[in-house]
């Protein structure tokens, strides 16, 4: 039994040993000079079915999107200081944390997509986003990661050791964070309950409204958009993913015209697409300019 307890520990210190190798050789592309005013966007590369396998990449450059903020995105996996992805360096200060990047570009750049929500509108679309990330987010977490992976796993854009590798990893570490965090405290059917309360209460809120909170775009939609996507393209065979499908049609076609409107270029950005371009260093929004390319 010792000896079965030691050659688990080992296994274990070995699989994480090799996770650590592999993000250290993701580290260590070059970057390119970087011009004033241009945001380095840093996550962890596009995916097949969706420009990221994450919601927090996606809802940051769809912020950066919304408001025509010149990035560029450096698809080398780096990580934060924090640990985290999706991070960014804006003039040479690296900001962790997806809403603490929107905060820092909100103050910085001027800019806030909010002017047309009141004080109570703007109340109710923070509430939401904590739902949304909160909450939410981490059913999905357990129904991805809590048994059967092979569905995450095909999103994953690696194969062999580094797929199998990268997937017990995530596995642990959410397997912990769903702990602490309470969600993982849950019996499956208990976490199932939470995930459809929330994913019924956005759609009844959002109801025959063009986005979140009206005829108008905000923040809050760049929030949901990267967390839907995630359910409707990266969680394929999921309970949610058929929920959302099957009962809530109206955050599939919501979902759809935030598409349209910040991602012209979606197939470009999915790597199994013949036309699929790597955008890492390219320049968005730079200068003058009005459309998506450099």
């Amino acid at each position: 039994m010792t000896s079965l307890l030691l050659l688990t520990g080992t296994g274990v210190a070995a699989t994480l040993l090799l996770v650590l190798i592999v993000l250290i050789m993701n580290r260590r592309r070059p970057k390119s000079n970087v011009p004033p005013g241009v945001v380095v966007l840093y996550q962890i590369g596009r995916g097949n079915f969706a420009p990221s396998i994450s919601p927090f990449p996606l809802k940051l450059e769809t912020f950066l999107r919304m408001t025509k903020i010149p990035y560029m995105n450096d698809h080398s996996g780096k990580f934060s200081s924090k640990g985290k992805t999706p991070w960014m360096e804006y003039n040479g200060k690296p900001i962790a944390d997806s809403q603490f990047c929107i905060e820092y570009l909100k103050k910085e750049k001027e800019v806030d997509v909010n002017t047309h929500l009141n004080k109570d509108e703007i109340s109710i679309a923070k509430a939401f986003q904590r739902l949304t990330e909160e909450n939410l987010y981490w059913t999905m977490c357990i129904e991805s990661f809590g048994g059967d992976v092979s569905a995450v796993s095909s999103i994953i854009p690696y194969t062999g050791l580094k797929l199998w590798l990268t997937v017990k990893f995530l596995q642990r570490v959410i397997k912990q964070e769903t702990w602490g965090q309470g969600m993982g405290r849950h019996t499956p059917d208990e976490v199932w309950e939470i995930a459809v309360h929330d994913m019924t209460a956005i759609s009844n809120f959002l109801g025959v409204k063009k986005f979140f909170m009206g005829d108008e775009p905000c923040e809050v939609d760049c929030v949901l958009f990267g967390m839907l996507v995630m359910i409707i393209y990266n969680m394929p065979g999921s309970k949610h993913q058929k929920f959302v499908t099957e009962v809530l049609g109206n955050l599939v076609s919501y979902c759809e015209r935030m598409k349209n409107k910040y991602w012209p270029d979606w197939n470009d950005k999915l790597l199994p697409s013949p036309t699929y371009k790597d955008d890492s260093d390219k320049i968005y929004w730079h200068k003058t300019d009005n459309s998506t390319h450099s």
